[in-house]
């Protein structure tokens, strides 16, 4: 079979006319994210359907985008549908929730205010992970099984060092201020593991909400695992694709804290809560501070540097309030990485 204008391939286009019956669809493939995932829109009969694309996979009940989706669509956490799937090719098809992402919406609104009532509905289908798909114990989700250790939160952290700091600006750090940052890691990193852990997206911007027909859907999820519920927080409020206010941002936090009391949460302590907030910022900021880096260092992907010096000043904004990281400050401070123009990689 030749390969025709708007199909991926012979394999994946015969898979698509066995699930419909017929070869009268359409085909488009979809400007791809910052993963190895490939997607495709499948137009039949005036309705649309979305094809991921990725590597084959045992279809044995944990596959993890699927294990994760049946796990969250169990406790209603609006997911997409799943419509067929061939695991020895590496595709699914799925319901397609259109293209109107929660950061689209964002930025058509000149008042912030406008936006809060859907961040509220994004909070929601965050609630419904981290209470009740969290506290469900049956067996199966392998969510569960993985977690944001020290380990874990440290590896995103020397990520971070290495693809920014070392790769991206080609600072090379003396061996005792790195052994001084690598302890400052250690600490933020042991704090962060010893709250509390529940199922944690992982990866909850919002380039992965998705609204349609009036709901908030959710995609990009195959990575959940457990952590502290701030790390979910500051993926959504600390966003590097949207421009949010500390108001609205205040307000988004309060309305997460009364809310989790209706999912049986405990009471929480508003100074512990943001405190640890804050911590989890700067892992978190910095880890994406690095995937941004890594993209152009590994595949000179320009397309995420925009979003550097923003996230870098929020990671030194908030070590500010830590005098005892003045290591990590001055190393990013002294070192230009405020002032850097990162748009220009080339004359760094």
């Amino acid at each position: 079979m030749k390969k025709t204008p708007g199909q991926l391939d012979p394999t994946t286009h015969q898979f698509i006319t066995k699930t419909f019956g017929t070869n009268d669809v359409q085909i488009m493939q979809l400007a791809g994210d910052a993963s190895s995932r490939r997607y495709a829109r499948v137009i039949h009969n005036d309705n649309s359907y979305v094809l991921m694309i990725w590597e084959p996979f045992v279809d044995d009940g944990r596959y993890p985008f699927l294990n994760i989706l049946n796990h969250f669509a169990k406790h209603e956490v609006q997911v997409p549908e799943v419509i067929s799937k061939a695991p020895n090719l590496g595709l699914v098809l799925l319901e397609d929730l259109g293209d109107l992402t929660l950061e689209r919406k964002f930025w058509e609104n000149q008042q912030q205010s406008l936006v809060v009532p859907h961040y509220k509905m994004a909070i929601d289908e965050l609630l419904k992970i981290h209470y009740p798909a969290t506290e469900d114990s049956s067996p199966g989700c392998i969510a569960h099984t993985v977690s944001f250790n020290v380990e874990k939160l440290l590896w995103e952290m020397n990520y971070g060092l290495e693809h920014l700091v070392e790769k991206f600006c080609h600072i090379k750090i003396p061996d005792d201020v790195r052994e001084e940052i690598t302890a400052l890691f250690v600490d933020i990193c042991t704090t962060l593991h010893e709250e509390p852990k529940r199922i944690c997206h992982r990866d909850y911007h919002s380039r992965n909400i998705m609204l349609t027909m009036g709901k908030t859907r959710i995609i990009d999820f195959q990575d959940a695992r457990m952590g502290p519920v701030q790390y979910d927080l500051v993926s959504l409020l600390h966003d590097s694709y949207v421009d949010m206010d500390d108001e609205t941002r205040q307000e988004l936090l309060e309305y997460y804290i009364l809310k989790s009391k209706d999912f049986g949460g405990a009471p929480v302590n508003r100074d512990q809560f943001h405190s640890i907030f804050r911590l989890q910022m700067i892992q978190r900021c910095f880890k994406a501070a690095g995937s941004f880096s890594s993209f152009y260092n590994m595949r000179e992907d320009t397309r995420y540097l925009k979003y550097l010096k923003p996230t870098v000043a929020k990671v030194v904004m908030t070590l500010d309030q830590y005098p005892a990281y003045s290591t990590f400050t001055n190393l990013l401070r002294d070192n230009g990485l405020l002032e850097i123009d990162y748009l220009n990689p080339t004359e760094i």
